[in-house]
Protein backbone atom coordinates (compact mmCIF):
# COMPACT_ATOMS: atom_id res chain seq x y z
CA UNK A 1 0.00 0.00 0.00
CA UNK A 2 1.16 3.50 -0.82
CA UNK A 3 0.33 6.24 1.65
CA UNK A 4 0.68 9.99 1.41
CA UNK A 5 -0.03 12.06 4.50
CA UNK A 6 -0.56 15.80 4.41
CA UNK A 7 -1.86 18.67 6.49
CA UNK A 8 0.78 19.11 9.15
CA UNK A 9 2.01 22.49 10.26
CA UNK A 10 2.51 24.92 13.13
CA UNK A 11 -0.44 25.50 15.45
CA UNK A 12 -0.88 27.32 18.72
CA UNK A 13 -1.90 25.37 21.80
CA UNK A 14 -5.66 24.98 21.91
CA UNK A 15 -5.93 25.08 18.16
CA UNK A 16 -7.11 22.50 15.65
CA UNK A 17 -5.74 20.85 12.57
CA UNK A 18 -6.78 18.05 10.25
CA UNK A 19 -4.40 15.56 8.69
CA UNK A 20 -5.28 13.61 5.58
CA UNK A 21 -3.86 10.47 4.10
CA UNK A 22 -4.48 9.19 0.60
CA UNK A 23 -3.98 5.47 0.08
CA UNK A 24 -3.55 3.36 -3.01
CA UNK A 25 -2.46 -0.10 -3.96
CA UNK A 26 -5.09 -2.28 -2.34
CA UNK A 27 -8.81 -2.51 -1.64
CA UNK A 28 -8.99 0.32 0.83
CA UNK A 29 -12.23 -0.50 2.59
CA UNK A 30 -11.07 -3.96 3.68
CA UNK A 31 -8.27 -2.72 5.88
CA UNK A 32 -7.72 -1.04 9.19
CA UNK A 33 -6.08 2.36 8.95
CA UNK A 34 -4.10 3.94 11.72
CA UNK A 35 -2.30 7.05 12.79
CA UNK A 36 0.92 6.94 14.77
CA UNK A 37 3.30 9.65 15.90
CA UNK A 38 6.90 9.95 16.88
CA UNK A 39 8.36 12.77 18.91
CA UNK A 40 12.10 13.45 19.03
CA UNK A 41 13.88 10.90 21.16
CA UNK A 42 10.77 8.79 21.62
CA UNK A 43 9.42 5.62 20.12
CA UNK A 44 6.66 5.64 17.56
CA UNK A 45 3.33 5.44 19.34
CA UNK A 46 -0.22 4.57 18.40
CA UNK A 47 -2.57 7.53 18.14
CA UNK A 48 -5.69 5.92 16.78
CA UNK A 49 -7.15 3.45 14.33
CA UNK A 50 -10.30 2.86 12.36
CA UNK A 51 -11.92 -0.25 10.95
CA UNK A 52 -12.50 -0.81 7.28
CA UNK A 53 -16.06 0.41 7.30
CA UNK A 54 -15.30 3.21 9.71
CA UNK A 55 -17.72 1.86 12.27
CA UNK A 56 -15.11 1.08 14.91
CA UNK A 57 -12.40 3.37 16.20
CA UNK A 58 -9.77 3.16 18.91
CA UNK A 59 -7.69 5.92 20.44
CA UNK A 60 -4.73 6.28 22.71
CA UNK A 61 -5.70 7.62 26.10
CA UNK A 62 -3.58 10.72 25.54
CA UNK A 63 -5.74 11.86 22.62
CA UNK A 64 -9.14 10.42 23.47
CA UNK A 65 -11.80 13.11 23.37
CA UNK A 66 -9.58 15.48 21.39
CA UNK A 67 -8.75 13.56 18.21
CA UNK A 68 -11.15 11.94 15.77
CA UNK A 69 -10.34 9.49 13.01
CA UNK A 70 -12.61 9.14 10.02
CA UNK A 71 -12.36 7.71 6.55
CA UNK A 72 -13.92 8.18 3.14
CA UNK A 73 -13.70 4.87 1.35
CA UNK A 74 -14.91 6.40 -1.91
CA UNK A 75 -11.84 8.64 -1.87
CA UNK A 76 -9.42 6.09 -0.35
CA UNK A 77 -8.63 8.67 2.29
CA UNK A 78 -8.36 8.64 6.06
CA UNK A 79 -8.42 11.74 8.25
CA UNK A 80 -7.23 12.72 11.69
CA UNK A 81 -9.06 15.70 13.15
CA UNK A 82 -7.07 17.11 16.05
CA UNK A 83 -8.64 19.57 18.47
CA UNK A 84 -7.48 21.18 21.70
CA UNK A 85 -3.89 20.63 20.67
CA UNK A 86 -1.17 20.62 23.28
CA UNK A 87 2.59 21.17 22.97
CA UNK A 88 3.07 17.50 23.86
CA UNK A 89 1.25 16.59 20.64
CA UNK A 90 4.25 17.88 18.71
CA UNK A 91 5.58 15.01 16.62
CA UNK A 92 5.85 13.57 13.16
CA UNK A 93 2.52 11.97 12.37
CA UNK A 94 2.39 8.87 10.24
CA UNK A 95 -0.51 7.41 8.39
CA UNK A 96 -0.39 3.63 8.50
CA UNK A 97 -2.02 0.84 6.57
CA UNK A 98 -3.04 -1.95 8.86
CA UNK A 99 -4.16 -5.54 8.48
CA UNK A 100 -7.41 -6.66 7.01
CA UNK A 101 -10.26 -5.95 9.41
CA UNK A 102 -11.07 -8.96 11.58
CA UNK A 103 -12.68 -7.19 14.51
CA UNK A 104 -9.57 -5.85 16.23
CA UNK A 105 -7.64 -2.62 15.72
CA UNK A 106 -4.02 -3.40 16.41
CA UNK A 107 -1.90 -0.89 18.29
CA UNK A 108 1.37 -2.55 17.32
CA UNK A 109 3.52 -0.62 14.85
CA UNK A 110 4.80 -3.87 13.35
CA UNK A 111 1.32 -4.65 12.06
CA UNK A 112 1.29 -1.61 9.83
CA UNK A 113 2.83 -0.33 6.63
CA UNK A 114 4.07 3.24 6.59
CA UNK A 115 4.04 6.27 4.44
CA UNK A 116 5.98 9.49 4.83
CA UNK A 117 5.10 11.42 7.91
CA UNK A 118 3.94 14.97 8.31
CA UNK A 119 5.23 17.29 11.00
CA UNK A 120 2.93 18.83 13.60
CA UNK A 121 4.33 21.48 15.88
CA UNK A 122 2.19 22.91 18.66
CA UNK A 123 3.50 26.09 20.23
CA UNK A 124 2.69 27.08 23.79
Amino acid sequence: VQLQASGGGLVQAGGSLQLSCAASGRTFELYVMGWFRQAPGKEREFVGGISGSGGTTDYAESVKGRFTISRDNAKNTVYLQMNSLKPEDTAIYYCAGGPEWTGIISRRPRDYSWGQGTQLTVSS
